[in-house]
Parts: C-alpha cells; structure tokens; sequence
C-alpha cells in the first residue's frame, strides 16, 4: 500500500506556520502580523501616499508569495494551507494593515483559482465598506488549454511579473486606477506553460498523480509519452504556447522583445535547469525572437515536483524599464541589464599550445598491436560501465564507469580518424592528452599523470622489455608521487586505484624479461583489486562512507584490472 511521501516537517499541521517564522526570521525587512498567515513589509511607514500591493494564496509555491515582499514588488502576502486558499479574514486583516500604515490604496494581486477569487473578492468588499480604496488585478496567463473551462485559464508564474512591474508603479508613486490599467495590458502579452516529470505530494497526503515510466505532462494535464531530448520538449512547449489555433495562446512573431523565465516548479537541479534555459533561448532565437532578460530560478514552486515552466512576457521600452527598476524582496534575482540575445558570450583561451592528440604521426611495426590493444581496452570498458558504476555507488558518486566509458569513446573518436603512431611514447602522450581533456575525475588525473610520466622511456628506437618497464616503473611513480606525496592526501596501503597499478608494476624493472611476461601479473591484477575490498578507505569519496558499508572491490582498481586484461590478451593473441 503507498505511503505518503517523507518531508523534513515537524508536523502536517504546523508545517506552513513554521515555513512562513523561518522566512520571516531570516529577512530583516519582513514581518508576520499576529493572529494571521500574513507577513508585511517591516518598514510599512514607507507606504504613506503610496499604493500598497496584496497577493497570496495557496502555501507550497515557495518562494512566492512571501519571498517577493520588499520595496518595489509587494506589500504584504497572505498564505493559506498548503494549495489552499486563504481565509477572507486573513486577507482583510492584511488589507486593513496596510491601509493603517498610510497607503493611499490596496492593489490585489490574484491568481485565477476559483477559491482565490472568492476569498480576495470577498475580503475588497468589506475592506471597501470600511472606507478602503481597493482595486484587484485577475492575472490569467496560462497557456495550457486550447479551450480553456468556464473557470478560465489559471494564474501561474507570470504573477510575479506582475508583482514586479505593479510593485515598480507603486514605488514611483503611481495612482492605483493607472497601475490597474497598465498592468491589465502588459498581461495581454504574458504567457505560461510547464511540464511535469513527476507530480507533487500535500504533506501527508499520497502524490496528485500517476505518470507512466518515461512519460511528462505536457501543461500540467496533458501527457507525452517517449524519450525526448530537452531541446524537443523545449519546441514542443513554445509551440504549444504560441499556436494561434489556440484560445489562450501568446500571440508571438519575429522581432518581438521577450523576458523569459525559466521557472523550476519544485525539485529539478541548477544543472537540469541550465540545460532548459539554453534550449529555451535557442529556441525563441531560431523563431527571430529577441530575449532581452532572462530569470533562471524557482520562482513559483509546486512543492517537490520535477519539472519547470517557462513564461514569455513581451515588452516594451517602458515594461523594460520598470523590470529593471530595484526592489529589495529577497526572492528577486539580481539580473544583468545587458540584452541576452546578440551579446558574445565565448572568449577565446589564452591557451592555444598544441595538443599531442592533434599531431600528425606515421604508422611503425608496433601500430597494428597498439591499436588492436586499444580497441579491446575500449571495449571492455564500455561493457563494464554499469559494473563499475555500481561498485562506485557503494562507496562514491556512482560514475566511475562514466568517466571510463567517457575516456573510452574518446579514444575510439581519436581512431577513426588517426594513425597510430610507430612510436610507443608518442601514443601513450595522446592517450595522457585524451583522458585528461575528456575523461574527468580523479581517475583522468590520475591515468594522465601515468601516461604522460611513462611516454618519455620508450621510443621507436628504444620499446624493449626493460624500456617498457622503466616506462611502466616511472608512470607508477608520478602517480604515487601525487597521490600519496603531493595532492591526494592517500597513503601507501589505503584502498585505490593507485594501489592497484603499484602492486602490478612496481616489481617489472627488476623482473622485466626480454618478452615482459604479462600473463601472470593478469592474476595479480585481478587479486589486487579484490584485495582493495578489505581495505580501508582514507581519501576520496569513499572515505566518507562508513567502512563497514564499503564492502566491495574499489570500482578504479577494477578497472585497472581490466585494462590490464585486455592489453595482455592482445599481446597472447599476437604470439
């Protein structure tokens, strides 16, 4: 039977009082007025012969409301339970706060639900009756339904535009009938639309839906089906948003002027988050589009919900500007006022020095073997990134089959298109340049530091055994020399890689015969890097994990081994 999801709350039913105390405790220029879910501006004497700004509504769209209170944005939020509208009576408390203080008017900021309405509706009534000049602003900028229900198209993220824009009027002094009728107009010209990978949980209560595997919800009530690439989901949004078959589309041609805002809705990482916002912008800029701001954030959440929503809100000089203008709420973002579309954002490295992977090299008569030995290297570890990436969730970030697989696709790239060089050491100072380019990680360093240290024992003119060993002997010694010596913070005898490749050729120089006899050090390999799941982790990830969970051989020492493997097997089939 489904539970419902675990939160960091203390209780269902404190859970939004204690949210809005934290929020409150931790900005200065906020307060809570007693008695209700309402939080205000502390300096509220600056509101005197201004227009005071209300919005609110259902907890879990963190950090809205609250977080857009300051000067130049709102006045005061009221909340209500989590996804539940707030009392009338809360609001008109707020209301009333704010007329107290000196405002010459209270502009309602309401987002189309049903429930918001009513209760904002019902509170500027009473308010009006108490002599309160009170004005309310619907905002309805979904573009999710092609015909959208009797109730109308919802509020979504483009709220907080309006809060900014109205916010900006009021700072500047405007009168509430002519923030009403400027605000009313740049509406005409937002839009919204999300998608949805997952869905959200009320605290205590099961998820509000169920999404097939691989599947998103396309406007929070249409699903995709199929894997699609980010730039796809991205096209498919903005095509949805703008198609003017559609009763709530944003009517949108090339030339127009945008802010966008890339809005994450609860649980999608920065990394996930920059990937979108690229697309976005790409996408707009291939319609002739001009993005002249844009806001990457969480700006209007649903709880933990994996996914985001973009909003377009065309503009004007005049939009431009009170965009612009200051506010000190601690949920707005500190934006550059450089147009994003047509700014150059590449500059050139100041390193331009040669790469030893783009050398042009000629074939010798060890080529044939060194390539059939790289390809089997690859393959090998391409078949084992899942392994290895298991043994690297027991004890560190789970990508050490990643970054092998990333090496590995790498230097089959490199293949296609090169020689391999005659000379052994001009191979090993491609392969040094490869991983450390593409490979990342500890391991890149590492397996670079190895190669690049070994390339200079062995030429065309000097690739015997011993030459071999030395080379090995040398590459082993680099990475012991950072590992445990300069950078690594490891000692001799913790569980590493390094360990692994110490144990296999610390002892060539002295037993190197004229044919290098690799096929028992295969099993010394493979034994080492079991041996490392007795061993104690001291540094890396996995020196974090307690050592009683860390019961499986080290991922990079396994990896080793397996390297090791095949460059044998390639040399028995060469016999």
């Amino acid at each position: 039977m489904s539970q419902p999801k675990r939160k960091l709350i203390n209780s269902v039913e404190s859970c939004v009082d204690e949210a809005l105390c934290g929020l409150v405790r931790a900005s200065g220029g906020l307060s809570l007025l007693r008695g209700h879910r309402v939080v205000l501006r502390s300096d509220l004497d600056n509101l005197k012969g201004k227009v005071a700004l209300l919005s609110g509504g259902g907890s879990g769209h963190e950090p809205a409301h609250g977080g857009y209170i300051g000067a130049g944005m709102l006045s005061a939020a009221v909340a209500g339970g989590v996804f539940a509208s707030p009392p009338p009576t809360s609001i008109l408390a707020a209301i009333l706060a704010l007329h107290k203080a000196g405002a010459s008017g209270v502009l309602l900021i309401v987002k189309n639900y049903t429930g918001d309405r009513l209760n904002f509706g019902l509170a500027a009534e009473q308010a009006r009756n108490q002599g309160v000049a009170v004005d309310m602003v619907i905002v309805a900028e979904d573009c999710a339904f092609d015909q959208p229900s009797k109730a109308g198209r919802r509020g979504l993220c483009g709220t907080v535009f309006i809060h900014k824009l109205a916010g900006a009027l009021a700072e500047e002094g405007c009168p509430l009938d002519q923030i009403v009728s400027k605000v009313t107009e740049v509406l005409k010209g937002i839009g919204t639309l999300g998608v949805s990978l997952s869905p959200c949980s009320v605290p205590g209560c099961l998820p509000s839906f169920d999404l097939p595997p691989g599947d998103m919800e396309l406007g929070l009530g249409e699903e995709v089906g199929g894997r699609r690439v980010i730039q796809q989901v991205v096209k498919t949004m903005l095509d949805h948003m703008t198609n003017p078959d559609s009763q709530s589309h944003l009517p949108l041609s090339s030339g127009d002027a945008v802010v966008l805002c890339v809005n994450n809705l609860g649980a999608l990482s920065c990394l996930e988050m920059a990937v979108v916002t690229r697309a976005a912008l790409n996408c707009l800029e291939s319609r002739g589009v001009v993005v002249v701001r844009v806001m990457s954030g969480a700006f209007m959440t649903s709880l933990e919900m994996a996914g985001v929503s973009l909003t377009l809100m065309k503009i004007n000089p005049e939009v431009l500007r009170l965009f612009d203008a200051t506010t000190s709420a601690p949920a707005w973002p500190s934006l550059s006022s450089v147009c994003v579309s047509g700014r150059s954002y590449i500059i050139d490295s100041p390193f331009l020095t040669t790469r030893p992977q783009d050398d042009t090299h000629g074939e010798g008569p060890w080529s044939p073997m060194m390539r059939n030995a790289l390809e089997k290297i690859c393959s090998t570890l391409l078949d084992k990134q899942e392994e290895l990436n298991s043994l690297d969730r027991a004890a560190g970030d789970g990508d050490c089959g990643n970054t092998h697989a990333q090496a590995a696709r790498a230097i089959q790239n490199w293949l296609q298109d090169h020689v391999v060089p005659g000379c052994p050491g001009q191979l090993l100072s491609v392969l040094a340049g490869l991983v450390q380019e593409k490979m990342g990680g500890s391991s890149g360093a590492l397996y670079s530091l190895f190669l690049t240290a070994a390339a200079g024992h062995v030429t065309e003119g000097r690739s015997d055994a011993a030459s071999w060993a030395r080379a090995l002997h040398a590459g082993t010694q680099a990475m012991r020399r950072c590992t445990y010596q300069k950078y690594g913070g490891a000692d001799p005898g913790d569980r590493t890689m390094v360990r692994n490749i110490n144990l296999h050729f610390s002892v060539l120089p002295f037993t190197a015969s004229p044919h290098l006899e690799f096929p028992p050090s295969s099993v010394k390999a493979t034994s080492g890097a079991e041996a490392t799941r007795d061993l104690t982790a001291r540094a890396g990830r996995a020196s974090y994990i307690a050592a009683d969970r860390v019961t499986l051989p080290d991922p990079g020492a396994v990896a080793v081994a397996a390297i090791l493997r095949a460059v044998m097997e390639t040399l028995e089939e060469q016999k």
